[in-house]
């Protein structure tokens, strides 16, 4: 898909090829945060602990801020949110003692992560 043009309107072809790679580049960016919040979030629920099910079943991914060029997603716990630090970093039981804590949700973000990192430069290359 090539196409002459004179010097004086190189700039502008130039930059419209760079906005048409920006706009696809953005759409596929999008798609793997979400899909890495997806991820996230099942990762979490396989992994947390596990009494009632009601913790696991709480963690949810919302769009927190989206523009045209970029997506920002939180995956929280919507009705057990008190819980989440005290299940992933341990805590002390009321009579002494400690209850030791069960990380579920840093390896869930560590691991989505590398998924969108691995997403990411997936779409950009192909």
């Amino acid at each position: 898909m090539s196409r002459s043009v004179s010097i004086s309107e190189m700039a502008d072809a130039i930059m419209e090829g760079l906005t048409e790679y920006a706009d696809l580049a953005t759409e596929d960016v999008k798609k793997s945060v979400k899909k890495a919040g997806n991820t996230v979030r099942k990762e979490i629920q396989e992994h947390a602990p596990k009494n009632s099910g009601t913790y696991s079943k709480s963690w949810s991914v919302n769009n927190t801020k989206e523009t045209a060029n970029s997506l920002e997603v939180t995956v929280y716990s919507r009705n057990r949110y008190q819980l989440a630090h005290l299940l992933e970093f341990g805590h002390t039981k009321r009579g002494g003692g400690r209850v030791s804590g069960k990380a579920h949700i840093a390896p869930a973000e560590e691991l989505g992560m590398k998924q969108l990192e691995s997403d990411i430069e997936k779409a950009l290359k192909g």
